[in-house]
């Protein structure tokens, strides 16, 4: 009995300890870009997560041609069924207008394997910005069905959406590229939304990081934060 305890010592005492990325490989993470963007946006953060041992879904859908209800269940669903279904969780990383793709679906189909969030530059109160070009030629054909959805009024589509009950990180953006727009938003704010716009009742955690809406996303701090959140479910 001793030798067989001594031999199966030796065995485990050569055996490479697990790591942190061992332990996420029964993870998914799907990523949803934002509006009038694409995957590509993504594809830094992807690369990142990936090297962290998530087995990602960087998802690519028509943010211009479609309505918010009818993206969130073609982007969100796509996310999923690109998922191993082996996984234990997913998780989900969104920019923008993704982030009110999930908080859609959400509202009416729970996802069982549901882990954590991170929502970056989220317009979860809708953006001002709406509210003054909607109307504007070309602000529509640029913008699409879902863009003109995004308004703070009564009529945009966050106002319908109810608090979060799921573990929620939000990342917002203090440096604006776009004076013009900014003039429009409450600030501090990224160009296109505000840094109070972005909160939601039942959030997580929240960080406001020093750069603005259009890259964001691809951003060493922001990568560093989500991936964080993503493993311990709060910000460093």
């Amino acid at each position: 009995m001793r030798q067989l305890l001594a031999l199966l010592a030796a065995v485990f005492a050569v055996l490479p300890p697990m790591t942190s990325a061992d332990s996420k490989k029964t993870d998914c993470v799907i990523l949803l870009h934002g509006l009038v963007r694409s995957s590509a946006s993504m594809k830094p953060l992807a690369t990142a997560l990936a090297a962290q041992g998530y087995f990602v879904a960087n998802i690519d859908y028509p943010s211009r041609s479609k309505a918010i209800p009818e993206l969130a269940e073609l982007a969100v669903n796509k996310g999923l069924e690109s998922c191993p279904t082996t996984i234990e969780r997913v998780h989900f990383v969104t920019h923008s207008l993704g982030g009110i793709l999930l908080r859609y679906y959400l509202e009416s189909t729970p996802i069982p394997k549901l882990g954590r969030v991170v929502m970056i530059g989220p317009p979860n109160q809708g953006s001002q910005v709406v509210d003054r070009y909607r109307k504007v030629p070309g602000f529509a054909l640029l913008n699409g069905p879902a863009g003109l959805q995004l308004g703070t009024d009564k009529d945009g589509i966050t106002a319908s959406l109810g608090p979060v009950n799921f573990p929620l990180g939000i990342i917002a953006g203090t440096t604006s590229v776009n004076p013009i727009l900014s003039l429009s938003l409450p600030n501090p704010d990224d160009g296109k939304v505000s840094v109070e716009s972005t909160k939601v009742d039942g959030m997580t955690d929240f960080v406001a990081v020093p750069h603005s809406h259009p890259l964001m996303m691809k951003a060493p701090l922001v990568i560093e934060q989500v991936n964080y959140f993503l493993s311990h479910e709060v910000f460093r």
